[in-house]
């Protein structure tokens, strides 16, 4: 199984090799992180993995999950910009795990404006983009599982729109040395998205140079193509301390997206009593031009029964003169 983490890492990188650095990439909401937990921990959580948010992270890490389980998360942007995502993800036993999500960005209502109207027509419009994934995970052995994903991505404002459909593969080893985690995963492996819709049919004058022809012949805008924000992770976590009633566990990811340069994501969790838990983390390092940094949080764990379970989750991001973002979550066990 060792060998297999190995081959699949070097399969990934390979896959990723060339990919040029375009500086632009469609759907770049897929590049925001999910969950409270994860994003106080600066993003280092691809070989941290273990609760219903593995399904954004490292589909594999849903296979650790001891119980089924939900998680609705909610996250404050800048510009009065709403970020929600929801992932419900149950236990088949021997057959595996198998996982939901969709996630939800809404740009809120726009005033429509016109170059006659530059003031405003009276009316708005609106913009959001979405992303529904299904994904299984299975352990193959009590240290070493697999997960993959498959999700349908949309973009839309007003009445145009993109969409393609795209996969997460994910990989993790667990080791018996000082809790030490190995994880690796590539995140939207897909085609490319077109921006197509009503919006883009304009009238045009095929000839100006040409005087009495027809200048209103009913035509539509063609619109480039662009990659959606390919990116590989591989992450490391230890249990630096793991003794009754106190757990401390660090993290570290590295990053190769295809869209910007190669980053470190740190952080850091402790867990009290297995009740209370206080996470710190520190995003985008030797990434320059980048608003990100700093990251803080904390979360509530009670059982109330040996079968059910409540978590309550609290991040703060910190991106610089952007200010800053509140994340939220609640999650059941079952």
């Amino acid at each position: 199984m060792r060998k297999f983490t190995i081959y699949f890492i070097i399969l990934l990188s390979a896959v990723l090799y060339g990919q040029s650095k375009v500086g632009s990439t469609a759907a770049p909401f897929l590049s925001i992180g999910i969950g409270p937990r994860a994003i106080a921990m600066g993003g280092a959580f691809v070989a941290t993995s273990n609760d219903v948010t593995s399904l954004y992270w490292n589909p594999a890490g849903a296979a650790n999950m001891k119980s089924s389980g939900a998680l609705f998360a909610h996250s404050r942007w800048f510009a009065d910009i709403n970020y929600n995502w929801a992932g419900a993800v149950i236990d088949l036993g021997d057959a595996g795990v198998f996982g939901a999500s969709i996630t939800s960005l809404d740009y809120g209502d726009m005033e429509l404006t016109t170059l006659r109207e530059p003031e405003g027509t009276g009316g708005t419009f609106g913009a959001s983009d979405m992303a529904m994934a299904i994904t299984y995970a299975k352990a193959l052995t009590e240290q070493f599982s697999i997960g993959g994903s498959v999700k349908y991505i949309s973009q839309r404002i007003w009445n145009s729109s993109a969409s393609t459909i795209a996969i997460d593969l994910g990989v993790l080893f667990q080791s018996d040395f000082a809790g030490l985690r190995i994880g690796a995963s590539i995140s939207n492996l897909g085609g490319n998205m077109r921006i197509s819709g009503k919006d883009l049919n304009v009238q045009h004058d095929i000839d100006r140079t040409i005087y009495g022809n027809n200048d209103q012949i009913l035509a539509t805008l063609d619109t480039d193509s662009w990659p959606i924000p390919l990116t590989f992770k591989i992450g490391l976590a230890s249990d630096v301390l793991d003794i009754e009633n106190h757990r401390v566990t660090i993290a570290v990811d590295a990053l190769h997206p295809n869209d910007n340069d190669e980053s470190l994501n740190v952080g850091i969790e402790y867990h009290l009593l297995n009740l209370i838990s206080f996470r710190a983390g520190y995003k985008s390092l030797f990434l320059t031009n980048t608003e990100e940094g700093l990251t803080l949080g904390f979360g509530i764990n009670y059982d109330f029964t040996e079968s059910f379970g409540l978590s309550i989750d609290y991040a703060y991001q910190a991106f610089g003169l952007l200010n800053n973002t509140q994340h939220f979550s609640i999650g059941v066990v079952f």
